[in-house]
């Protein structure tokens, strides 16, 4: 898929943005790290797998996964710790590089998921009404599982349909449903860790997924 000018996008009226030389049936995950070579490039890649796990299309009925990072080593792979810890999940990691965070991300992205708060006000803070569709991975978890998903457009209406409608529903939450701690909507950086931190930080990222990616498919992971 070729991505828009960043400047030719516009708002259209129904919290949904259009861009020349994109569907409008299709929605957009971003998620965002510091050098978008080790939190982001694992947990868009296991998105990406558990998405295929439960769909079984290449497509994603419109889903369209990236990462970048608010200090992107442009061009880079990612570390080789994190390329083992997707290959243990049988997640795909070839071809990855990182990107540095722009404001043309920012405005294509349906969902922006950072790994810590800090990111998430540098999203917010780049401005393009950023602000109900941003927020940490485990802050959306959180939020997430407070929802009762049969009052989520049914799948019969599409993933779009249903995954804007998820969005809307976790923003209302935001006010309400507080984290534990502050910490607790954090996912800590593993760059220049040994490999069992990489392997703890891609299990907490991959619980964090689990229960995101069933909302939005309405399909739970294999048993």
């Amino acid at each position: 898929m070729t991505a828009p000018d960043a400047g030719r996008g516009i708002w259209d009226g129904e919290e949904t943005r259009t861009f020349t030389g994109l569907p409008r049936d299709s929605f957009r995950i971003l998620h965002v790290s510091t050098g978008n070579v080790c939190r982001s490039p694992i947990t868009e890649r296991l998105t990406r797998h558990a998405l295929a796990d439960r769909l079984g299309d290449p497509l994603w009925g419109g889903l369209v996964v990236e990462s970048a990072g608010t200090w992107g080593h442009e061009g880079a792979p990612m570390e080789a710790n994190a390329e083992t810890v997707l290959a243990e999940f049988g997640a795909d990691a070839s071809g990855f590089m990182g990107r540095e965070l722009l404001d043309e991300h920012v405005i294509m992205a349906d969902l922006v998921l950072t790994a810590t708060r800090d990111h998430r006000q540098q999203v917010i803070s780049m401005g393009h009404s950023a602000g109900l569709r941003t927020f940490t991975l485990k802050e959306f978890t959180r939020l997430v599982k407070a929802i009762d998903t049969a009052t989520l457009p049914p799948l019969e209406e599409g993933l779009v349909i249903r995954a804007r409608a998820l969005v809307r529903a976790a923003a209302a939450l935001r006010g309400w449903l507080l984290a534990p701690t502050a910490e607790a909507d954090e996912v800590f950086d593993p760059y220049g860790a040994p490999l069992p931190f990489f392997r703890s930080i891609g299990d907490e990222i991959n619980e964090a997924l689990d229960p995101v990616v069933t909302a939005l498919t309405g399909v739970p992971a294999r048993t």
